[in-house]
């Protein structure tokens, strides 16, 4: 067999009674790492250790995951202005919590007869929220429901965060230089 050290040095081919007695010596376990190999690699360590320290690595690998949930957010062919602004700013939330949405427009009766509608509204949806989101599924119709699939776009929404802060650094810059250059020419001295 060829036996790795605790520390991942190679100690060399040993048969595997004069291996046990190495791994006794320093009081640690004998572990076959690569049974496929010719000859067998074994390393030498604390299997006890080895084996907590995996399930930490994979307790904190559950930590950082998040888990993508759909939200939906349902239309209407004759919506308000004031509703789809009041929708649309829900659904940009959402994107920019990192949620995929699901919008959805129902049609009621003869409201089917004009799917064009319908899409105008999914498309206006996808317009205001494209500096955070992108439409991941196109509007398709559905039964008596058309629905976009709309997710969150990280780098749409970091070149939208720099030209936004790029636009404010600029607006208190000018405010400044400004003030100066409203006073006439004439009252300056006086």
């Amino acid at each position: 067999m060829r036996v790795v050290g605790p520390d991942g040095a190679q100690i060399g081919i040993k048969p595997l009674p004069e291996a046990l007695a190495l791994a006794r010596e320093q009081d640690l376990d004998l572990v076959e790492v690569a049974d496929k190999a010719n000859p067998p690699v074994v390393r030498i360590m604390d299997y006890g250790k080895f084996k907590y320290e995996a399930a930490q690595r994979a307790r904190d690998a559950r930590r950082n995951q998040t888990a993508v949930v759909l939200k939906e957010m349902k239309y209407r062919p004759k919506i308000g202005k004031a509703d789809f602004d009041t929708k649309t700013r829900n659904v940009e939330k959402f994107l920019h919590e990192g949620h995929k949405v699901k919008v959805t427009i129902m049609f009621r009766g003869r409201e089917i007869y004009h799917p064009e509608i319908g899409r105008k509204i999914l498309d206006d949806v996808a317009d205001a929220v494209g500096h955070v989101g992108r439409v991941e599924v196109s509007s398709k119709l559905d039964g008596r429901n058309m629905t976009m699939v709309l997710s969150p776009d990280r780098k749409a929404q970091a070149a939208w965060e720099k030209g936004r802060k790029k636009g404010q650094d600029e607006a208190e810059g000018s405010g400044n230089g400004e003030a100066a250059a409203d006073v006439p020419a004439d009252d300056a001295g006086t």
